[in-house]
């Protein structure tokens, strides 16, 4: 039983399922924040009404012998956030921020996200890899996860699904056997 109930990840729930706006005055960033400070900021930048996704997923922990279940983000320190300059500005002065990063191609981190939030959503148990290396790159055809694409990792004899958010040279992976991808 969760000690606080679960906060929306992703302000407007419909940011990622969008095409982005031609506009140009709104950019992708990559918010790394202080320590432990990731929740808060999407707190005050859903307050602020400033688009924005934290990849959140469970974990069960034992505290005083009860099972409790957070949410936890995945990708530790980081949180992405669509923003003018001026929002970018706010964001910092919420005193949360250590660097922000600029996406060079907004619609390549949107993908990757939309990917990410697709393997959270499948429910399969993640992990999380960081320096990744270039492997085949592939799609999936059946199950779950059909129409996800990555890169197949072999570790431990295993076949794992690599999905990357490039910007950051990070991803998670989750196991698939063979038969369920092609190669693009």
């Amino acid at each position: 039983m969760p000690i606080l109930a679960p906060e929306p990840s992703l302000f407007p729930e419909t940011l990622l399922d969008e095409p982005l706006p031609e506009c140009g005055e709104r950019h992708w960033w990559a918010v790394y924040t202080r320590a432990r400070q990731e929740k808060s900021l999407a707190r005050q930048l859903r307050a602020m009404a400033v688009p924005h996704y934290l990849p959140l997923v469970p974990k069960v922990s034992s505290v005083g012998g009860r099972r409790v279940k957070s949410l936890l983000p995945l990708f530790s320190s980081y949180l992405f956030m669509y923003a003018t300059d001026h929002e970018r500005i706010e964001a910092l002065s919420t005193q949360r921020v250590a660097h922000l990063f600029r996406a060079p191609e907004d619609s390549d981190l949107v993908r990757d996200l939309r990917n990410v939030r697709m393997l959270i959503a499948s429910g399969a148990p993640l992990t999380v890899e960081s320096r990744l290396e270039a492997g085949q790159r592939v799609r999936v055809k059946s199950g779950a996860l059909m129409g996800l694409e990555g890169t197949i990792l072999a570790r431990r004899g295993e076949d794992r699904l690599l999905v990357a958010v490039e910007f950051l040279q990070q991803g998670v992976s989750v196991l698939i056997s063979d038969f369920q991808v092609e190669p693009i």
